[in-house]
């Protein structure tokens, strides 16, 4: 029975399935493994830990391994995407194929069907298709000038806010979350650390933001009201392309740890992409990319199989 690895490598944490022709046998987890934003060498680590733990759990070899997709951010970049093939082959001997992470998102939601998702994790992105297999994306284009909705957004939007109820004299018990969870004993060193170069990682303080809303934090909540804007914005401009035609049944899907992990980002998420769109079709499932991409490697498997009955016996 062939053996296949889908990965998913997020700027979080990196995410490794292990499945046959039709079943998901198990799953791994490492560290983040975006190469953009952290290095060469700890993608490296990370993506075989994700893959050693995954094999490892499933009592597979690594030698036993037929094909891998792996999902990456930046992949569209061909040094990262030669890079991060590089890195994989130095663990397996197996076809491995490098899509972005948006492409294994999109098939985990709708196969090769049509469709629009809106990703949210440390990044963000919205990216569809339609019936006649175009394809349209917005945002995605890096924290300093995109990633709208974002894990890092949420964190970065959490700290300019919190500052600006302390500047107006308000007792903000967001800000004494923040300075409780990040390196900063005060609000000046908070607007220090926040500058520093390079900048630091303004999503770690995610699930501080989460915590402050679930105790009714006004500001926390408003920063996670607006992700959920922001994320329906990005999906409503592919929308506008893909799905010009009112009457036009469109599924939407949500992706990444931000729409998991709040409630309040999925409801604006999904009231405003209604309100503009009434045809859309909003699912409440979150979606896993992992899925798609160790579903890309089947398929490739099936493409490249030079034998009919060897194809049939995937199926």
């Amino acid at each position: 029975m062939p053996i296949f690895l889908g990965i998913d490598g997020g700027g979080t944490k990196t995410t490794c399935a292990v499945g046959d022709a039709t079943r998901v046998l198990a799953m791994g987890e490492g560290a983040g493994s975006n190469i953009v934003r952290s290095g060469e060498g700890s993608a490296r680590a990370s993506l075989h830990e994700a893959i050693r733990n995954a094999c490892a759990a499933a009592g597979v070899n690594l030698s036993a391994i037929d094909g891998v997709c792996i999902g990456a951010a930046g992949s569209a970049r061909h040094g990262v995407s030669n890079l991060v093939h590089q890195i994989v082959a130095e663990i397996l001997s197996c076809p491995i194929q490098i899509v972005g992470d948006m492409v294994i998102a999109l098939n985990a939601a709708f196969g090769a069907g049509a469709g629009v998702i809106a990703i949210a994790g440390t990044g963000s992105i919205a990216y569809g298709r339609n019936a006649e297999n175009t394809t349209a994306r917005a945002g995605g284009r890096g924290f300093a000038i995109s990633d709208e909705g974002s894990g890092h957004w949420v964190g970065r939007s959490s700290i300019a806010r919190a500052l600006r109820d302390y500047d107006a004299g308000k007792d903000s018990l967001l800000l004494t979350a923040i300075l409780r969870d990040w390196p900063a004993a005060s609000a000046d060193e908070l607007v220090r650390a926040a500058n520093a170069v390079p900048p630091p990682d303004f999503a770690r303080l995610f699930p501080t933001v989460l915590a402050a809303a679930d105790t009714g934090e006004s500001t926390a909540r408003e920063v996670l009201s607006d992700a959920g804007a922001e994320l329906a914005q990005l999906a409503k401009l592919v929308l506008e392309r893909l799905f010009p035609h009112p009457e036009t049944v469109v599924p939407v899907a949500m992706v990444g740890g931000v729409f998991r992990q709040s409630a309040l980002v999925r409801q604006f998420f999904y009231n405003q992409v209604r309100a503009a769109f009434p045809q859309a079709s909003v699912s409440p499932t979150v979606v896993e990319p992992v899925l798609g991409a160790l579903e890309l490697a089947r398929s490739a498997a099936l493409a490249t199989s030079p034998n009919p009955g060897e194809a049939a016996r995937l199926l």
